[in-house]
């Protein structure tokens, strides 16, 4: 609540007959010319100034903001509102149930652990696709939702009732993004303050880092850890420099045969390629009205990939014609409308704004394209992608001994491969039922495709390439009509010309929200989309998320005992390593509509220009392009067959639930009675034997390397989501615990348990530890695995086990990085795991925003290499033991630009160089002097 005015910007605005109390932008001098974006945290400021936090001075420097300055002025940016989903949801729910009970402890009132902003939670992590291809696998895969996730549900429910402001959205309702754009967005929020009607921009942080695909809808949001964004529920202000905000103009449009899913991926790989970390993107131009609120909302849902904080567009007619279609009373829209042309926060395309940077992009040079096998950023046009993918294939194909098979070439030969001789790739697994053992070279590597028999009598050959999953996922294209029904239509066209899908390719639509299934039976289109295969399996993040559910035992076991590099194809935002399915090495993000083509095609070694997709009843080849829907008449069917009564009906006792939801055993109580049994939900370790004063922070010695790390380690790598096995320690843990292997689950839906996530951590199958180069005769282990130097010689081991080993030493640990470290989902137990592995300091070449802020909420010192310098040109490997000196100088106050790191070698020789802190702002300073954000503000609280 605001104590102090400065600037005397409180007025009342009048919006058809009701007053609403505002504070003026034009009362701040300076405040015309600044971007949207930093307009909105211009409010946020005068509304939030109370003198001592948030003063005058920073109203000032905001207003005065220098655009070709490096950001150093830290501001307090207040969300008004906290938006969640239920893989980084439970967590947070978890510690403030946790927190509740060390206020308890510390002599205060549990209550006073209660979110002060609206918090809102859509459950739409935990969908798995385990039925798929026929019209039960929605209801089934709902059945086994519940099945599995029973004992989260019922702790969100309790979390529902035990906490006021916080509502969820049961599962089966949508994904979170999409969600938000169309329903729980206000754009302009009103909330009653001192007996007054307050309006202001409406602003929110999310536990997931695709919330940034509100920006689409004028909304400044984005991303944080879900350790930031509990404390933001407590009414934590999330400090931040004032950043630099890079002007990306539009223009033209988009041409017939390219999407909005093109778009994206172009805007990505020009954003990621110019270098956007830390900065706002604002979209302006007079190309800005001609982009349709839809493929706004997938610009900015794919910021995190592009790396920027948030991806903003400002609020126009497009926005307001949005807000009708989606249901949004007449009221709001009036005020939307009011509020932004009063406060100078309406687009004008002729006013020319300040930016720090500035990029363009014609819409109408845009092609198709995909992007990957392993980064959303890695595009491909789509006359490239079949020899891209020959070229590719080479480096996910090797020898037993780590070796590349050379043998690959005469399958797919690269055009700028050299001539490979033919060689054999060793397999070990006899257990496998691959028929086509004739087919295979001499020690087991296919030197033609493997043929697969199904139980239920399909047969047929797979080789390298071959499109194993195609999935239509993802809000980022699911909220997307134009991408949707031209899917639809695509799917038409190849049915009335009769083909079908690859036996092999596992299909599946798994939409953002229930609109779309309405969409698609109004349009007559679904029964298409069956006929190719392509069923409706759950209104969740499915694929996207690495839920993809097993491929059939039978291709999986082919793809095991051939070491098959197999394909997704999905349209999604994600295609890092390891994260789709286990069996599947190489991943792509496509549009809608060419999931399908690819499911058609069924390898990736294709080219839609020369390649027919299969014959017509006439036996002429059909291709492509004979197919492809014409945008006229994918904008007809849009305008015929959605409409406002569809959202209304959508999001009609959206919080409710069905009966699975309402039938759940929900306990009761201001705090949670922990159940010891649980392998889901328990009480962690963060807040024990916690003081009302944290201890003195101090300097690092003895250190060993935990893992050393190479480039673009994502928080996948640090921290997987998907499913894992029996012989890891997450698997021998549960089973330790009476839970059978088919009950695992996956990690993502085992976050509560902090026992489970610790030994996942560092554990993602594709991860490399640099530390075990010369393991393997020298090619190197993939997965969880490091050296432990507690014992003689270093021998491998499970990370965790080597942490424990370290932690009953008395051993701290660092880890080392590259460039990206901790690029992708906002994952906090990246973070925590890495914390409650015993990791002192992380030190990389640079760092993505949120893990870094991450890292420091759980008392982990992020440092960086000088410039231009990495552990390989300071030649370190890993196995040396280092100090850190100089961070007693915050116990006074004073964040260091630099600390120095010593590296002693085996040999006593040592290496030091001065490590760049990554301590940017002063709050960020507390919450490391605290032992993370947690401590600091339940501290507050409870003093």
């Amino acid at each position: 609540m605001s104590t102090v005015d400065s600037f005397g910007s409180k007025g009342v605005l009048n919006v058809k007959g009701t007053d609403y109390e505002i504070f003026r932008l034009n009362s701040v001098e300076g405040a015309e010319s600044l971007p949207y974006s930093l307009k909105v945290l211009l409010e946020n400021l005068l509304r939030t100034e109370d003198g001592a936090n948030i003063t005058a001075d920073h109203v000032r420097a905001l207003a005065a903001w220098d655009p070709a300055a490096e950001p150093d002025t830290e501001i307090q940016f207040t969300p008004a509102r906290v938006i969640m989903q239920d893989f980084t949801g439970v967590p947070c729910v978890v510690d403030l149930a946790t927190m509740r009970e060390a206020v308890k402890d510390l002599g205060g009132d549990p209550k006073r652990v209660n979110p002060l902003a609206p918090a809102e939670m859509v459950i739409d992590h935990s969908v798995q696709i385990d039925a798929f291809g026929n019209a039960g696998a929605l209801e089934r895969n709902m059945e086994i939702e519940y099945q599995r996730n029973g004992e989260r549900y019922q702790f969100l429910r309790w979390g529902q009732t035990a906490f006021d402001d916080f509502k969820v959205v049961p599962p089966g309702t949508g994904i979170v993004h999409q969600v938000n754009i169309e329903y729980l967005a206000r754009t302009i929020m009103t909330r009653e303050v001192d007996g007054k009607l307050r309006a202001y921009p409406d602003t929110c942080v999310g536990t997931d880092s695709h919330t940034t695909m509100v920006n689409g809808l004028g909304v400044l949001g984005w991303g944080v850890g879900g350790i930031e964004a509990e404390a933001a529920m407590l009414g934590q202000p999330v400090s931040m420099l004032i950043p630099r905000v890079v002007g990306f103009k539009l223009s033209g449009s988009i041409p017939a045969g390219a999407t909005a899913t093109d778009v994206v991926l172009t805007i990505t790989e020009m954003l990621r390629k110019h270098g956007v970390v830390g900065k706002f993107v604002e979209f302006y131009g007079e190309g800005v009205a001609a982009v349709p609120l839809a493929n706004r909302a997938t610009i900015g849902n794919m910021s995190p990939e592009f790396g920027s904080t948030a991806a903003m567009f400002p609020i126009d007619d497009v926005t307001l014609d949005y807000l009708r279609l989606t249901g949004r009373s007449e009221e709001n829209v009036a005020l939307v409308e009011a509020y932004t042309k009063e406060q100078g926060l309406w687009h004008d395309p002729s006013r020319e704004l300040r930016f720090s940077e500035y990029l363009e992009l014609d819409l109408s040079t845009v092609v198709p394209s995909i992007s990957g096998p392993k980064r959303p950023q890695d595009r491909i046009e789509l006359t490239d992608a079949k020899e891209q993918f020959r070229k590719d294939i080479h480096n996910y194909v090797t020898l037993a001994d780590g070796s590349v098979d050379e043998a690959l070439d005469e399958s797919f030969p690269a055009s700028d491969s050299p001539s490979f001789s033919p060689d054999s790739h060793v397999t070990e697994d006899n257990e496998v039922k691959v028929v086509a053992s004739a087919a295979n070279g001499a020690n087991g590597r296919p030197s033609k495709p493997v043929t697969v028999e199904t139980a239920d009598g399909r047969s047929f050959e797979l080789d390298h390439g071959a499109v194993s999953i195609a999935s239509i996922t993802s809000c980022t294209n699911t909220s997307n009509p134009s991408v949707m029904l031209a899917a639809a239509l695509l799917a038409r066209n190849a049915v009335e010309k009769g083909l079908t899908a690859k036996p092999w390719v596992k299909t599946s639509v798994a939409p953002g929200s229930k609109v779309v299934t309405d969409y698609y039976e109004k349009s007559g289109l679904t029964p298409y989309l069956e006929k190719l295969g392509f069923y409706i399996v759950g209104y969740g993040c499915a694929t996207c998320i690495g839920n993809s559910g097993p491929l059939e035992p039978e291709i999986s076991e082919a793809i095991q005992a051939n070491d098959l590099s197999v394909t997704a194809v999905l349209s999604g935002n994600r295609n890092f390593e390891g994260r789709i399915n286990p069996d599947v090495k190489m991943n792509y993000l496509a549009s809608p509509p060419l999931v399908i083509a690819y499911a058609l095609a069924g390898t990736m070694d294709f080219d839609f220009d020369v390649d027919p997709l299969g014959q017509d009843e006439q036996g002429n080849d059909v291709f492509l392009k004979d197919i492809w829907p014409n945008p006229v008449e994918v904008q007809e069917v849009i305008d015929s067959s959605i409409d406002e009564g569809m959202f209304a009906k959508g999001y009609e006792g959206v919080f409710e639930g069905d009966e699975r939801w309402k039938a759940l055993d929900t306990p009761a109580g201001d705090t949670f009675a922990w159940a010891e049994d649980s392998t889901y939900v328990r009480k962690p370790p963060y807040f024990e034997g916690m003081k009302a004063q944290p201890d003195p922070v101090t300097d690092i010695e003895g250190a060993r390397v935990l893992l050393k790390l190479g480039d673009s380690v994502t928080t996948d790598h640090i921290s997987p989501a998907g499913s894992f096995k029996s012989d890891t320690p997450a698997g021998q843990y549960l089973l330790a615990n009476g839970v059978e292997r088919k009950d695992f689950n996956s990690y993502g839906s085992r976050r509560g348990n902090h026992e489970v996530m610790i030994r996942g951590t560092f554990a993602n199958i594709r991860i490399k530890n640099q530390l075990l180069a010369d393991f393997n005769d020298g090619a190197g282990v993939e997965g969880g695995f490091t050296r432990d130097f507690t014992q003689p010689d270093g021998p491998q081991a499970y990370v965790y086990d080597a942490a424990q080993n370290y932690r009953e030493a008395g051993t701290p640990l660092v880890v080392l990085g590259g460039k990206e470290y901790g690029s992708g989902s906002s994952r906090d137990w990246a973070a925590k795991g890495t914390a409650l592995l015993g990791v002192k300091a992380v030190i990389t070449e640079s760092f993505e925003r949120i893990h870094r802020s991450n890292l420091i909420g759980m008392g982990v010192l992020p440092l960086q290499f000088p410039e231009g310098e990495n552990a390989a040109t300071l030649g370190l490997d890993g196995t040396e033991t280092f100090s850190i000196s100089g961070v007693t100088q915050l116990n006074e106050g004073v964040t260091p630009k630099t600390l120095k790191v010593t590296a002693t070698k085996e040999d006593g020789t040592s290496k030091s160089f001065d490590a760049v802190v990554r301590i940017d702002t002063p709050g960020e300073a507390d919450y490391y002097r605290n032992g993370g954000i947690l401590q600091y503000v339940l501290r507050q609280i409870s003093a």
